[in-house]
């Protein structure tokens, strides 16, 4: 009889659960599961590009600022005080996402040309996404101030949507961003105008004390105020491209982008003088120290 020649079998290369065809039920839960954290890490680092995050630092510091303008002593700073301050910042920088949200959902074609990588523009959020944003951050900053019964944080919240609304959404009398004078007017009025609804939160409401306007809350208004409009001449430069080809017009595009940066320039240096001057005039030593210290920075750091 012959004998056969009986070869090894090969080792199938292909898993026992996926022979039939089909993964099995870990396979498939970790398919899921590998799927789920993909999205959610794209979602996330979309909402982080419509927030822009690095932006709220004027924010938390003109918040911070405008805190210790009626504080007396230091006994004032207690944890409480505190904890209204960072109360007051979390429910501002809320209704900021619904600024940035109605501001990119107005600019989808612009920002296109200017701006590609923000989500709306490139496609990582549409645009119910984008409206869903926008809807709950006002609701949550909204219901926040209404839980620390404070009117005049409820009113400096309102401002900032009402002032952001009309800065980007298209209709008539609206879009002041297309309008270099209410550009200019829209970010006065968020920076420094609203200060004032800020400082009578946290000398009234939290402080507990007889409301008076001071002189560095005066002084306050006006640095914001010129510090405002430096910021409207600035933000406008690197996006003339994208508004000329849509048609608004900036200052930039009619004044041209380095006579705008020059003016800009000279206009920080007027308000930053005027800080040091400020500052150097107080009758307390540390204000002096701290102000000649900034001052010598911003020389050598900027001016340069």
């Amino acid at each position: 009889m012959m004998e056969r020649n009986h070869k090894p079998l090969k080792k199938s290369t292909v898993p026992m659960a996926l022979q039939d065809g089909y993964p099995s039920k870990s396979q498939d839960e970790n398919i899921v599961s590998t799927s789920f954290v993909d999205v959610l890490t794209k979602k996330l680092d979309a909402f982080y590009r419509l927030c822009r995050p690095y932006a709220w630092t004027s924010i938390i510091l003109g918040i911070v600022s405008t805190s210790l303008l009626p504080v007396e002593t230091l006994a004032d700073l207690t944890p409480t005080f505190l904890i209204e301050v960072l109360k007051a910042i979390v429910a501002t920088l809320t209704m900021n996402i619904f600024v940035r949200a109605i501001n990119q959902l107005s600019d989808i074609e612009i920002d296109k040309v200017n701006k590609p990588n923000l989500p709306l523009a490139s496609g990582d959020f549409s645009i119910g996404e984008g409206i869903a944003i926008a809807i709950i951050s006002t609701l949550t900053s909204l219901a926040m101030g209404v839980m620390l019964r404070s009117p005049p944080l409820v009113i400096a919240l309102v401002i900032r949507w009402i002032v952001g609304a009309a800065y980007s959404i298209d209709l008539p009398l609206l879009r002041w961003k297309a309008s270099p004078l209410m550009a200019v007017v829209a970010i006065i009025i968020l920076n420094g105008i609203n200060v004032l609804p800020y400082f009578v939160h946290f000398q009234k409401y939290v402080l507990g004390r007889h409301l008076v306007f001071t002189k560095p809350l005066l002084f306050s208004v006006i640095f914001m105020g010129i510090f405002s409009v430096v910021l409207a001449f600035l933000k406008d430069i690197p996006d003339v491209e994208g508004d000329k080809e849509f048609g608004i017009r900036t200052l930039p595009m009619i004044l041209g982008k380095e006579r705008v940066f020059s003016i800009s320039i000279s206009m920080l240096l007027l308000a930053y003088g005027g800080a040091a001057l400020a500052g150097v005039s107080s009758p307390f030593l540390l204000c002096k120290l701290v102000t000649l210290y900034y001052a010598e920075f911003f020389l050598m750091h900027f001016v340069r």
